[in-house]
């Protein structure tokens, strides 16, 4: 079993009176963020080590337990072992910690007790000093035995520290920070305005889930710009999808009413809405919501691409551009579902829709499609090969 144990004491450096933990981070506060990290990890329960309890720790822990997680609040190693089974794995995190994804997967993997570390002592994430050569970067791994031996120590002793101590005596293993997980955004930050920027960095990396040219070079630097202007404001997230499905609506009549060049348009910002929409899902810890984004792009990218084919084909009386048409759509189709690591290079629906817009612009539907289709049957093609290689 793996449960979580966050530590919410210390106030915030600009602000007096407030907890670190209840700062604003990406449209949520950072406890209810570092909440979403560990269950995002497997874990089953959550307890946030506290000193007080304030009006805005309760709305914060209140928010996530609204969201499907099992979060209490301890005042002591005492409370937490008695909630924590001994032979569970604890995955800690320090008060003020901001991570991502792939730091929490790699610390919360199955093993004995591990410490994320940093060789540099004036990196932000260090925090206090293990040895002549390593300082703790904010999470252990330990277990529930463990915090039931701190629970006997005096009254006196500092939780988070003995915990360190703890798992140092044990001979926790040392996993080294990386110079991607630093960049990344890991730092411990008590700041508001520090936090802020810290926001921005981790929506910046959660915008390259998305890997494609169109997406690095056109999609996902429009998130990059636009995202944290939206996250300080407390824009939420389904603003953004309801945004994008009704202009992908609107793009598909503008199509079919004969306005082929404005629906294209019309289609690109619905795309680019419903990126931003999948990245603000996934910093609040809603893959699923972030990967139904995702589809819907696909979706408006056929549909798109097969009204143009079909309103071109009325136009002029040939098949050909409605055939091409469905030719790419069926061999994009078929690239979305293939195992192999998609390369930068490769179609996507994305750029496809970045691809075809112009043509529709210049009135040239037909070169475009016929564009697209060969760049679609191409990626297939080396998908294709790329799944006989990997078998």
């Amino acid at each position: 079993m793996l449960a979580g144990l966050i530590f919410a004491i210390d106030e915030a450096v600009d602000r007096p009176g407030t907890l670190a933990a209840t700062l604003p981070f990406g449209g949520m506060t950072l406890l209810e963020y570092q909440v979403r990290l560990l269950t995002g990890a497997g874990a089953g329960q959550v307890m946030v080590a506290v000193g007080r309890m304030t009006p805005a720790l309760l709305n914060a822990v209140n928010r996530a337990v609204k969201r499907g997680a099992h979060v209490e609040v301890v005042r002591s190693a005492e409370e937490a072992s008695e909630k924590i089974p001994p032979d569970a794995r604890v995955l800690v995190l320090a008060d003020g910690l901001v991570t991502t994804d792939p730091v929490i997967d790699r610390m919360a993997a199955e093993g004995a007790e591990a410490l994320l570390v940093t060789d540099d002592p004036q990196s932000p994430a260090a925090i206090e000093r293990l040895d002549m050569k390593d300082c703790w970067a904010g999470i252990a791994r330990v277990t529930g035995k463990q915090l039931g031996e701190i629970a006997t120590m005096p009254a006196d002793y500092d939780f988070q520290s003995a915990l360190l101590r703890v798992a140092v005596q044990a001979g926790a293993e040392h996993v080294m920070l990386t110079p991607g997980w630093a960049k990344s955004g890991h730092v411990v930050e008590r700041s508001a305005g520090a936090l802020a920027t810290r926001g921005n960095a981790v929506l910046a990396a959660l915008t390259e889930r998305r890997t494609s040219w169109a997406d690095r070079w056109v999609f996902n630097r429009i998130a990059r710009m636009t995202l944290p202007w939206l996250t300080t404001r407390n824009v939420p997230g389904w603003a953004l999808e309801a945004g994008g499905i009704a202009l992908a609506l609107g793009a598909l009549g503008g199509i079919g009413w004969g306005w082929p060049g404005a629906g294209m348009v019309a289609a690109l910002v619905s795309a680019a809405l419903l990126a931003g929409g999948a990245a603000m899902a996934a910093l609040g810890g809603q893959p699923k919501r972030a990967d139904a984004m995702e589809i819907g792009i696909t979706i408006l990218f056929g549909a798109a691409t097969l009204a143009v084919g079909a309103m071109t084909r009325i136009g002029t009386g040939d098949w050909t551009p409605f055939v091409l048409a469905i030719v790419a759509v069926a061999a994009q189709i078929l690239v979305e579902r293939s195992p192999v690591r998609h390369k930068r290079w490769w179609s996507s629906p994305a750029a496809h829709l970045l691809a075809l817009t112009p043509f529709v612009l210049a009135h040239c539907a037909t070169i475009g499609l016929a564009g697209i289709a060969t760049y679609a049957f191409a990626t297939l093609a080396a998908a294709v090969e790329g799944s006989r290689e990997k078998a």
